[in-house]
């Protein structure tokens, strides 16, 4: 009975310990990188309607536009070189890419911290930026605003799923593993087509969900391309090293590469959805999932 009490008094100790210390920790990394925004950066846009400035990571490619533009949306850790970088990647195939932040001065490598800011992001505050961010692409010269498109990583790819709805201006969409609705009534908004690129190995996305998704994008009439890359985790395209390697890294990324120079940079001008006000529900599970996933399961080699 006295090893089971101090087992029990352990183990309370211990967790509230951690009750403590994750919290603590959320507090100190947002103390300690408070200013790493601005080494990722280097244009302010101004706020539309009053909201404010966002900063943001913009690629340029060699020759005269006006070129066909792509904004890039973060992973859930923020605006970081692994992602400025694959903006460069990408601007070296001709598109104008802004990659902007929408944590509103945040980026962290902690899980935990990532955690809480994707699920404290308010998307409609997200929709606002990313407004700005679109309304600031219309006065440069080098856009051309008949054939922008969304892309995002993770949590990115669910807010540029989200945004497609906000925005129907967008040419077209594409989701690297991030969480997406799968309601018909809601996806026959989308302006565009849109690609979907997942792996089979993914806890926090099960096959399930991408099938949903795709039987919601054929219901909804919406052109769609998704695959499924088997034994894949979670965040497989991670850097511009690993594209460039080849494998399902590089094969994912001439796929989206493909996708953009049929459905963006040759594509027609004309829209068929229309914008909506949609409030999604925080994905809790799927955050809870990409927590494990980076921390234990199959992305967790990435850290």
């Amino acid at each position: 009975m006295k090893i089971f009490k101090r087992t029990l008094a352990w183990t309370g100790i211990i967790l509230a310990a951690l009750i403590l210390f994750v919290p603590l920790s959320i507090f100190v990394d947002a103390l300690v990188g408070g200013n790493r925004i601005d080494a990722l950066t280097n244009t302010s846009i101004a706020g539309i309607n009053g909201g404010p400035d966002v900063r943001a990571y913009v690629a340029k490619p060699e020759g005269e536009g006006p070129f066909p533009v792509v904004i890039m949306i973060h992973e859930f850790f923020g605006l970081n070189t692994s992602i400025t970088s694959r903006a460069d990647l990408l601007a070296q195939e001709g598109y104008l890419v802004i990659a902007p932040d929408t944590f509103r001065g945040a980026t962290t490598p902690w899980i935990p911290r990532a955690i809480y800011l994707a699920t404290s992001a308010d998307q409609t505050l997200i929709n606002a930026d990313l407004d700005s961010v679109h309304t600031w692409l219309a006065s440069q010269p080098d856009a051309d605003m008949g054939r922008v498109g969304i892309f995002g990583f993770c949590y990115g790819g669910r807010i540029s799923m989200l945004y497609s709805l906000h925005n129907n201006q967008l040419a077209a969409t594409v989701i690297f593993y991030g969480s997406s609705e799968t309601d018909p009534q809601v996806l026959k908004n989308l302006p565009g087509p849109v690609l979907g690129i997942f792996g089979g190995a993914d806890q926090s996305i099960p096959r399930e969900e991408v099938d949903a998704l795709e039987k919601g994008l054929k219901a909804a009439g919406v052109s769609h391309q998704i695959s499924i890359y088997e034994g894949q985790p979670h965040a497989f395209v991670k850097d511009v090293d690993g594209i460039k390697a080849g494998g399902a890294q590089g094969k994912a990324w001439k796929e989206m590469l493909d996708f953009l120079e049929v459905n963006l940079k040759n594509a027609p001008t004309s829209r068929s959805g229309k914008s909506i006000e949609y409030s999604a529900q925080t994905a809790w599970k799927y955050y809870f999932m990409l927590a494990y996933e980076h921390a234990f399961g199959t992305a967790s080699h990435l850290h």
